[in-house]
């Protein structure tokens, strides 16, 4: 038996926000990216509380968030009590937002009534996903919190937010969408559902992505966008995900590359890799059809070629670099942690999910290519 539920209520548009009015009488606890602080943005938000709410703010987010901030959160959750958590920020803040509740419940014995979440980049998708990645710098590593309750019952999508984004934010958010979805297509649990999904989303991204970064006020585009990186966290949600995010969450970990740079540098080799199984290969080959990518009458390997060549032109256009190299990773250190990558990949909970399962020494070909020269 397969199933597919969205545990998500979304609100996409103008008005989005105005689904906080309805929040009275609550301990709400707002997790934020550091810049929302005291931002007209999150005044905006706050605004929609009425004053029967009270208010705590915790604004010590980081990329890939670190234990230490999230033990931070903890303490804050811990004392202020909230009844309500609302995330406001990117994928980071959401993850933040998820993994002090996490915690925070554990110690406490205490449930929190309602998680809202409102993505300030079309990204992770994480509004939607029952995930979050945790650093731990001490070691180098990352690890998911996977739960099903972590899942926002409340998404709020307003493009506003996303419109100030650096135009590399933008890019490198929108790669990690295409990532999401290309992912999810072929991955082992991919039902009717999740296809569906993730085929619209290719669609989107591979036509609209470059818009948003030339034109970053056309709201119409924006708001496809978001919504389509809704679309692609509800797919891998429930498909899964792949050999793409195993080896990229070594390269945040050990690097520091951006997550959606990083899923860009890695994707293009992963489906070219997993290409190789001809149901993948027919999958990612209708996917390119529907998108219009290229003619009905062109063959599944020629399919999976412009898919390729339609991400690095993506990156080309945004000005992302391709490789660890062209990033500034020395080629030498990237080479010394082969080994690494390649162990730190095969633990990571995306690995399973992949259509086809590698050897090292296939992991090793795949990394080899990411670091170019």
């Amino acid at each position: 038996m397969s199933d597919f539920h969205v545990g998500t209520q979304i609100y996409s548009g103008q008005t989005a926000l105005d689904q906080l009015d309805d929040v009275q009488n609550q301990q709400i606890m707002l997790v934020c990216d550091p810049f929302l602080n005291d931002s007209q943005e999150l005044q905006k938000i706050k605004n929609h509380f009425n004053h029967s709410n009270t208010i705590e703010v915790f604004a010590d987010v980081k990329p890939n968030p670190p234990l230490e901030n999230i033990e931070a959160g903890v303490t804050v959750f811990s004392t202020f009590k909230p009844t309500v958590m609302v995330a406001v920020g990117g994928g980071s803040a959401i993850d933040t937002a998820k993994a002090i509740r996490f915690f925070g419940e554990k110690l406490d014995q205490q449930k929190i009534a309602c998680f809202i979440a409102i993505p300030t980049t079309s990204g992770t998708g994480s509004e939607v996903t029952n995930t979050a990645v945790v650093s731990d710098e001490k070691n180098n590593a990352k690890f998911p919190i996977i739960e099903d309750y972590l899942i926002p019952d409340i998404a709020l999508l307003y493009p506003e937010l996303v419109m100030s984004a650096p135009k590399s934010v933008s890019a490198f958010s929108g790669l990690d969408v295409l990532t999401h979805a290309l992912e999810a297509l072929v991955a082992k649990d991919a039902n009717l559902f999740t296809d569906a999904l993730a085929e619209k989303v290719i669609d989107v991204i591979t036509h609209n992505l470059t818009t948003i970064y030339q034109q970053p006020d056309n709201y119409e585009v924006r708001e496809l966008v978001h919504q389509a990186s809704s679309a692609a966290g509800i797919a891998f949600n429930k498909a899964g995900l792949g050999i793409t995010h195993a080896i990229v969450h070594q390269l945040g970990a050990m690097f520091h590359v951006p997550h959606g740079l990083a899923c860009a540098m890695t994707l293009p080799y992963v489906v070219e890799y997993n290409a190789q199984d001809p149901k993948a290969r027919a999958k990612y080959a209708a996917a390119a059809r529907k998108a219009g990518l290229i003619s009905g009458s062109t063959s599944d390997q020629v399919a999976v070629k412009k898919i390729i060549h339609q991400i690095k032109a993506m990156m080309r256009a945004m000005n992302c670099p391709q490789s660890l190299v062209k990033f500034g990773v020395k080629a030498a250190d990237a080479n010394e942690m082969v080994d690494r990558i390649i162990e730190g990949a095969k633990g990571d909970g995306t690995f399973p999910g992949n259509p086809i399962m590698p050897d090292d020494q296939a992991l090793a070909l795949i990394y080899k290519k990411v670091i170019g020269n």
